[in-house]
């Protein structure tokens, strides 16, 4: 994970004004307020190419797309001091119906339907541990996890069951395949998401094994 920009533990509500008036982003855990690190042009280009995609398809249904800057709230309503949960700012995240707000502020989401991480190598860890766990717990609306390699053509799905327990749906690392996300009506093809990006040509000896 990342640093904390201190080691004591800050309620909810400071966090909250505070981050309000940053310039920067960074989130929360448990107390605890982590600085979110620059992204690489690759990490913005896919997500440009996510948001472009995933929107034009959701015209005229009751979902849409957000991206970069909204909060998610996985954990418990807060009361004072509160220190638990997880707020967090997903790369892009689908609602469908009247989105559900933390406050009167309306940027912290309640009720996300789809959630999608664009992996980093500092970050891949925790998102696809400790947040991935905390989404799944905390967020009864959410029907999807998607998380998408930068390094390398790779789309994960994971999809809730109708038991309530996670399957990953699909793992696609074909450049002409893609990822159909049948709860939003989506389909995301790997060229259109990876779209002016150039992926790094493995070592020869790879290549020969």
């Amino acid at each position: 994970m990342r640093v904390a920009k201190s080691g004591l533990l800050l309620p909810v509500n400071e966090y909250l004004t505070l981050e309000r008036e940053s310039e920067e982003r960074h989130e929360y855990l448990d107390g605890q307020v982590y600085a979110m690190a620059g992204e690489s042009p690759e990490h913005g280009t896919i997500c440009t190419n996510l948001t472009m995609l995933i929107a034009s398809q959701l015209r005229g249904t009751s979902c849409q797309v957000w991206s970069k800057d909204m909060k998610v709230r996985s954990g418990p309503a807060p009361s004072l001091p509160q220190t638990k949960g997880l707020y967090s700012y997903p790369d892009l995240v689908v609602v469908c119906g009247e989105p559900l707000f933390h406050d009167a502020y309306r940027d912290v989401l309640l009720n996300p339907k789809l959630i999608i991480k664009v992996l980093s190598p500092a970050t891949e860890a925790y998102d696809r541990g400790q947040k991935f766990l905390r989404y799944r717990t905390w967020l009864e609306s959410l029907t999807d996890y998607l998380v998408v390699a930068q390094s390398e053509p790779l789309v994960e799905h994971f999809t809730r069951q109708g038991n309530g327990l996670w399957v990953i749906a699909a793992a696609v690392n074909d450049i002409s395949g893609c990822v159909e996300i049948a709860d939003i009506g989506c389909t995301l093809r790997l060229s259109e998401v990876y779209d002016r990006i150039i992926f790094p040509v493995p070592p020869v000896e790879a290549v020969l094994g």
